[in-house]
């Protein structure tokens, strides 16, 4: 799924800014994680590679996944998964979203949850993608190790109208960078 990266920064290039923050009648635009990442989902499948092997998935409920229980991956539900479902082979991609105005405990939950998948259940690639005013930053001073220690990747949507941008790597790449 070479393309994965190229689709993630058009799809979010598109997203208009009542999904990035919902108009509320009466009161100030709001982040709202759902909004966002049904229209992530929906511009990302309208790009998807016709004949493609690899299925994008929402929110898949994982509580009874026979495999996963054992793997103790059991009882979550990642935002978008990029697999090929009803084989183990076939996980290529684990993606959660935050926006801004989430708890940083939050993120380093979804950090945590991103690196199990990664080392418990192979996925080859764990996404945070944050979203909202000043992303970038937000990322930048997140002070999170992923455990077990493994890459991670953070990426910052900030705005409307611009693709996501990769921010940095977290994990085993950090490690690398500190060796040298």
């Amino acid at each position: 799924m070479r393309d994965l990266t190229d689709i993630l920064k058009k799809a979010t290039k598109d997203i208009d800014l009542r999904y990035m923050q919902l108009p509320i009648d009466g009161g100030i635009p709001i982040y709202r994680e759902r909004v966002y990442c049904y229209e992530l989902y929906h511009q990302m499948r309208s790009r998807w590679p016709v004949n493609c092997d690899w299925v994008l998935n929402g929110e898949v409920d994982k509580r009874a996944h026979p495999i996963l229980i054992g793997l103790g991956a059991a009882g979550t539900v990642p935002d978008l998964l990029v697999h090929k479902p009803g084989y183990m082979g076939g996980n290529h991609a684990i993606i959660e979203i935050k926006p801004v105005t989430a708890a940083r405990s939050a993120m380093q939950d979804d950090v945590h949850k991103l690196a199990m998948f990664r080392t418990n259940v192979g996925y080859a690639r764990a996404v945070l993608l944050v979203y909202g005013l000043n992303a970038d930053q937000v990322i930048s001073e997140l002070d999170i190790v992923p455990e077990p220690l493994i890459d991670i990747e953070l990426w910052a949507h900030s705005h409307a109208g611009q693709p996501m941008k990769h921010i940095r790597t977290v994990g085993t790449h950090d490690q690398r960078q500190t060796a040298q």
